[in-house]
């Protein structure tokens, strides 16, 4: 074959333009949410404004406008910061459980409580906020709602997991084991015992190895 019929078909420079701009539109998107998840974390929903989160982003408050309404920020921030991407339908999609499913089963628990464990340490102040949010705001409201129906469709999936890899050789009920793990292993926990009870990251890493196998009954 001739060289030149070989060659790839060069990208246009209004393709090359193109690309550029998306690429630094999600740059700047991510920006604004990092800005907006330091600022709710720290000052609550309601005493955030577009124009405050605008200047701790490093932009204009009409490019915040454009990026997301107040309520969807809010949403987005916690789903950044918890799971490291927005909108994933399991947690599976995640950076949170990257290569936790390729892993041998006698470290598969203590890797995944680890990471669980990260995560809430990065997002239950945020959690707090969304959950209270929810309460006067129908869109974060329905918001949570799917974060908690995705989270119970996780739990569902991590029993099954956990009894494939003989973490106990059966459970009674998986509906209510599901149920009990994703009240363990929740924000709400690490807002609790860690930063409420000044509990030590590496207690409640411990203490949620040894709750999470009584609740499997091992």
């Amino acid at each position: 074959m001739p060289e030149s019929s070989a060659r790839r078909p060069e990208q246009s420079p209004r393709a090359y333009r193109s690309a550029l701009r998306e690429q630094q539109a999600l740059q700047t998107r991510r920006r604004i949410v990092e800005a907006a998840a330091r600022l709710f974390a720290t000052r609550g929903y309601q005493a955030t404004t577009l124009a405050s989160i605008a200047r701790e982003a490093g932009v204009s408050t009409e490019t915040v406008k454009t990026a997301a309404p107040k309520a969807e920020l809010l949403i987005a921030a916690f789903e950044v910061t918890f799971a490291g991407t927005e909108a994933a339908e399991s947690i599976t999609e995640t950076p949170v459980a990257q290569d936790v499913l390729e892993l041998a089963d006698d470290v598969f628990l203590d890797v995944l409580l680890d990471r669980i464990a990260a995560a809430n340490a990065r997002a239950h102040a945020l959690w707090t906020v969304l959950v209270g949010a929810a309460a006067s705001d129908p869109v974060v409201d329905g918001a949570l709602q799917e974060i908690l129906r995705r989270r119970a469709a996780d739990y569902a999936g991590l029993v099954d997991e956990l009894l494939a890899r003989r973490y106990a050789p059966s459970v009674v009920d998986a509906g209510a084991t599901a149920a009990a793990l994703s009240f363990l292993l929740s924000p709400e926990g690490y807002q609790q015992l860690v930063a409420q009870s000044r509990w030590t990251p590496e207690r409640y890493v411990t203490w949620l190895r040894s709750a999470v196998l009584a609740e499997l009954g091992a």
